[in-house]
């Protein structure tokens, strides 16, 4: 890491919920002394009582308990349309969400321009505040490239050289 840009103590990492327990969830953001944590979800509630832990409220009282600061980014969660064109291609692939590898191209072509496209790498760090180092991208799926997380975290990584390491 080049210690001459202004981001050089930030490291950065991405994080779904998909198949962990909350042990499974909090445990290595504790282990990583994750400062600042950002929910880049469209829709903060999970269905059901397994993921209840990641639901908005719970999981900001749980963050605020750790001291890690929650910030959410709605501007970064993608339009219902964009979420609509990945769905239709899982389904003609026959693949379902939670089984995803990858996103299609057409998602990542719909989310870049909707909404990288005016995305400011320094702009989104300098928001999230000088004592954050230890920063967590975080949305649902359990495989990275399968979320729109890791579009985010090549961003920031590109344009910033921060490391990503994926939880």
């Amino acid at each position: 890491m080049n210690s001459a840009t202004p981001f050089a103590s930030v490291r950065l990492f991405t994080t779904g919920v998909y198949g962990k327990t909350a042990e499974q969830f909090f445990d290595p953001l504790i282990v990583n002394h994750i400062d600042t944590f950002c929910d880049i979800r469209r829709r903060r509630g999970l269905r059901g009582p397994l993921y209840a832990f990641a639901n908005s409220q719970r999981l900001q009282a749980k963050l605020s308990s750790l001291g890690i600061t929650y910030h959410h980014f709605l501007d970064l969660a993608p339009s219902d349309g964009i979420r609509m064109a990945q769905s239709i291609h899982d389904e003609s692939a026959g693949v379902g969400k939670r089984s995803r590898i990858q996103l299609s191209e057409e998602f990542t072509r719909l989310y870049t321009e909707e909404c990288l496209a005016h995305f400011n790498s320094t702009e989104f760090m300098r928001r999230l505040g000088p004592d954050s180092h230890n920063v967590v991208l975080f949305c649902v799926e359990a495989e990275p490239a399968a979320c729109h997380r890791s579009l985010v975290a090549d961003r920031l990584s590109r344009e910033l050289t921060i490391p990503v390491i994926n939880l």
